[in-house]
């Protein structure tokens, strides 16, 4: 251990040492601690966990909400009650040395433009993407939609398209409202036998995060008896996703297939086709060309700032 800057010792306790009172950084434990006692205050103050997100706290009050998240220490709040949002700015600074840094510009490295058509997010899609670092100024436009139940999915699964191991591709864009979300691209962990094999994964894992988004959606207020329409450009895994009929070669991807089907009659998912040249999650899991990929970056609500309106 060496002495911080500017603390003097005298030559004759050169061979002494320093002794360690209370450590603040590197304790395994001390994340959970500080987010327990956290968790103590708000729920304190009438706000309770999210089923969904156990970051996400929320309070309802004659009908209306407010809504914090929290990441390590960077809070961000919001909701359409401003006399709540005070009181919780006033309560937090009485518990914690906070800080109020005004409306939200930037959380989790991801910068954030208010603008009269919506809110405009720069830097995570860059990254993800991997777009060109001389387009400054692309980002996400999210606009106001009244149609905000609405959940749209796009999947694809690119079959073997990996050279070293062979395994697949699967993506996926999720749309709340018309607004892009969510996005992930993730290679499968086993070697597809099939084409439909790869896209029941890829359907599955959509579905999934499309379920964890309409519960985020019901805590928050908006119950939504829309079905989730769910695009595949496979018709073969479209029709097996229809069909109760058991096939030797979809033996192996039974479990995804079952999931699939119960979500179907129930009536929560959709699956209607679409052209592979209309499927978004393309340029997720295969390259594409220049063309393709600047008309699918519109669609998905890429906008540029510094364009000449």
């Amino acid at each position: 251990m060496e002495l911080p800057p500017g603390c003097m010792m005298p030559k004759t306790d050169s061979q002494k040492v320093c002794k360690l009172q209370k450590a603040l950084y590197g304790l395994k434990q001390s994340p959970r601690a500080w987010f327990g006692r956290f968790t103590k205050s708000m729920r304190a103050f009438g706000y309770h966990h999210s089923n969904s997100d156990h970051t996400l706290f929320l309070k309802k009050r004659q009908g209306k909400i407010t809504a914090l998240i929290v990441y390590v220490d960077d809070m961000m709040v919001t909701g359409n009650d401003p006399e709540e949002r005070e009181a919780l700015q006033g309560h937090l600074s009485r518990e914690f040395k906070m800080k109020d840094l005004g409306p939200l510009k930037y959380f989790l490295g991801i910068e954030v433009l208010g603008l009269i058509k919506g809110f405009f997010c720069l830097k995570e899609i860059l990254r993800i993407l991997r777009y060109l670092k001389s387009a400054p100024g692309q980002g996400i436009l999210f606009t106001k939609n009244e149609d905000h139940q609405s959940m749209d999915v796009y999947t694809d699964a690119d079959w073997v398209g990996a050279v070293d191991d062979r395994c697949s591709t699967s993506g996926y864009f999720t749309f709340v409202g018309g607004n892009l979300v969510t996005w992930r691209s993730k290679k499968q962990n086993v070697v597809a036998r099939s084409s439909a094999e790869d896209e029941f994964r890829g359907i599955a894992l959509g579905v999934c995060e499309a379920l964890w988004l309409r519960l985020l959606l019901q805590d928050l207020g908006c119950v939504s008896k829309q079905p989730i329409k769910l695009y595949c450009d496979n018709k073969a895994t479209c029709d097996i996703s229809h069909n109760l009929v058991q096939h030797d070669r979809t033996k192996h991807v039974e479990m995804d297939r079952f999931f699939i089907k119960e979500k179907l009659d129930e009536k929560i998912v959709e699956l209607p086709h679409i052209r592979s040249e209309d499927q978004l999650a393309d340029i997720l899991t295969k390259a594409v060309s220049s063309r393709v990929f600047s008309k699918f970056l519109s669609k998905l609500g890429m906008w540029d700032i510094y364009a000449p309106t």
